[in-house]
């Protein structure tokens, strides 16, 4: 049931003066009280409801009578949407991670679901249909344990696999379904964004039969190391989100996994010069020419 139906219920019962406490809305819905004190936490915190204890009734009143719930609603398609930025929003443990993670808790008191331990979170800036699409998909055989025929698609291969899929993690500003793939009879990541065409099968697998490892899955790949001359010296051993390690004066080492996210991240940061790896530097001048070139043609048409 929508937290919003208790929601309701609760400011139903401020408003006939019966004290409402976090063991009646527990009762009245058969859920945890833990559960039923977040539902009253998210009133008071992202409602803004004007939430008073009263210890001799042992419930709740307004502090201001006049106050309204707002009117919130939802369609299935946008719970959709904040419930895959909060899977990424937990993921984040780099700079600011607190306020990160805060932001992640806030997007699941949308999405009317408790928190899952298969899920963690990281950062999202834009949500791309397919890779959304690919999520749910996932998240739902997940749940049934069903197997999945994939076609995917990376730099390393072009192939189909059939797999049991075990979680979704995100690592690195990536989103990864880990899952025992039954050709190679081993676990193995799978970037979300590489499968063009997932089919779920009827057919189920026992989860007892294979334990989801997907620290060891990922770590099988190595990060990329781009040697940068920064503007002025990081006060962490992080470069907005990437890990640095300083190797002398300015120049730091940086690691990342993803070649197209970080150059998008040079193009918007600030540093002096990028000194390897040579083909970094030569994706990177293919990148700013092809937009001056784009540029030099909008100022010829307009001349």
């Amino acid at each position: 049931m929508s937290n919003m139906h208790r929601i309701q219920w609760f400011d139903q019962q401020i408003r006939e003066g019966n004290f409402p406490n976090s063991s009646r809305l527990a009762e009245q819905f058969e859920i945890s009280k833990r559960q039923a004190q977040r539902d009253i936490e998210y009133m008071e915190f992202s409602l803004h409801a004007p939430l008073q204890y009263v210890a001799q009734r042992r419930g709740y009143v307004y502090e201001d009578k006049t106050y309204v719930l707002p009117l919130l609603y939802m369609t299935e398609e946008e719970k959709k949407v904040l419930k895959f930025l909060a899977h990424r929003y937990r993921q984040y443990n780099y700079e600011n991670a607190a306020v990160v993670n805060r932001i992640a808790y806030l997007l699941d008191r949308f999405t009317e679901e408790d928190e899952d331990g298969r899920y963690n979170r990281l950062p999202v800036f834009e949500v791309n249909p397919m890779l959304l699409q690919n999520f749910e998909l996932f998240s739902q055989a997940i749940r049934d344990r069903l197997i999945v025929h994939i076609a995917y698609h990376d730099q390393a291969e072009d192939a189909r696999f059939r797999i049991w899929p075990l979680k979704l993690v995100s690592r690195y500003n990536a989103d990864y379904v880990v899952a025992y793939c039954e050709q190679s009879r081993k676990e193995r990541a799978f970037r979300l964004d590489g499968i063009g065409r997932a089919a779920v099968t009827n057919e189920t697998f026992e989860h007892a039969d294979v334990e989801a490892k997907e620290d060891q899955a990922i770590s099988r790949k190595k990060p990329f190391i781009a040697k940068v001359l920064l503007e002025a010296a990081l006060k962490s051993q992080a470069w907005n989100g990437y890990p640095a390690r300083p190797v002398a004066g300015l120049l730091y080492e940086i690691e990342f996994y993803d070649a197209d996210s970080f150059i998008q991240h040079l193009l918007v940061t600030e540093w002096k010069r990028l000194l390897s790896p040579k083909w970094l530097r030569a994706k990177m001048r293919e990148k700013c020419s092809g937009a001056l070139e784009r540029l030099n043609e909008d100022d010829g048409e307009q001349a």
